[in-house]
């Protein structure tokens, strides 16, 4: 077989045990520029979908041995295949086939006889639909956002980044699939909720991760945000944000709720004109010149409501 060229092609992964269905859409597909791989029976496509990664599956519902559900489920199941769109071929048009394939983690259906212009058409939609929304997971990952996807039928995780990974596994270290039951139930509620939608918040040993409704995405997938609350976590941010020092950080963080000068020593322990120091270090970094602007602009990045009072400690 020919090596593909991801860079020019889509790759399309076509599973069917019938001979003439396979020839009909590998040649509209190989016709229409798509690079075409071809499995027979469910193990064969199950192991080529590892190995190659395709943009897209064309998967026959009904085959001897493992049959479409099945096969899609160890796809959906597996952290290198769940991304796949899955696009099921299937005579059974009966509601509950259809509900079958979607609950297996199908994104689309064709019903046979085989229209090979529906088919290109719905897979041109899904491939592009794909490559988006994996370009903003892409972003998401690059830029260290906490967020996750999940489904709000059964409350599946879809999708999660490595910082939302972390935190659920900090916060739910006893009992993650606990966790995301209870993500799951305050979910339906958030998304029957009037705006702006209620938030979920989480305890933990060394703070608290707040959870919150996002949006839905293209799949009706809704898309959380989560943000820990601690205050080792907002001096990290805020370090990071601004390049501060660890000491310019926490002088930040706590001019953020309200504390003097006095206040801030007697927590540190430094004295009053060490933090006068750290202030004019951090003022210029900011390109400020108030404590009150500082702590705007720190409250902005930290995404922090406007205090009412100073923070209790």
């Amino acid at each position: 077989m020919p090596a593909i060229d991801r860079m020019n092609q889509d790759v399309v992964l076509i599973v069917d045990d019938v001979p003439e269905n396979l020839s009909l859409l590998y040649d509209a597909l190989d016709e229409a520029g798509y690079a075409v791989l071809v499995a027979t029976n469910g193990e064969s496509a199950l192991q080529r979908a590892r190995q190659s990664l395709p943009d897209i599956i064309l998967l026959d519902a009904v085959m001897p041995g493992m049959d479409g559900f099945e096969v899609a489920r160890r796809l959906k199941a597996d952290a290198d295949t769940e991304r796949i769109p899955i696009i099921f071929m299937t005579g059974l048009t009966e509601a509950e086939h259809v509900v079958a394939a979607f609950a297996a983690g199908s994104t689309d259906y064709v019903t046979k006889p085989i229209r090979p212009a529906e088919v290109l058409a719905r897979i041109a939609t899904h491939v592009q639909s794909a490559r988006q929304t994996q370009q903003a997971r892409s972003v998401l990952d690059a830029y260290g956002q906490a967020c996750l996807s999940i489904r709000p039928a059964d409350g599946a995780l879809v999708w999660q980044t490595p910082l939302a990974r972390t935190l659920m596994l900090k916060y739910g270290a006893a009992s993650p699939p606990a966790l995301i039951t209870r993500i799951h139930h305050w979910l339906q509620s958030a998304m029957a909720a009037p705006p702006p939608a209620p938030v979920l918040e989480i305890a933990g040993d060394e703070g608290r991760m707040l959870c919150a409704l996002h949006g839905l995405t293209e799949e009706g997938e809704c898309l959380l945000v989560l943000h820990e609350e601690s205050d080792a976590a907002m001096t990290r941010t805020l370090m990071d944000a601004f390049r501060l020092t660890l000491r310019e950080a926490e002088v930040l963080y706590w001019v953020i709720y309200g504390k003097t000068n006095r206040d801030i020593g007697d927590i540190l322990g430094i004295s009053h004109r060490t933090i006068n120091k750290h202030l004019e270090n951090l003022f210029e970094k900011l390109g400020v010149e108030t404590r009150t602007a500082a702590a705007a602009v720190a409250m902005r990045r930290l995404q922090l409501p406007v205090q009412g009072e100073s923070k209790k400690f």
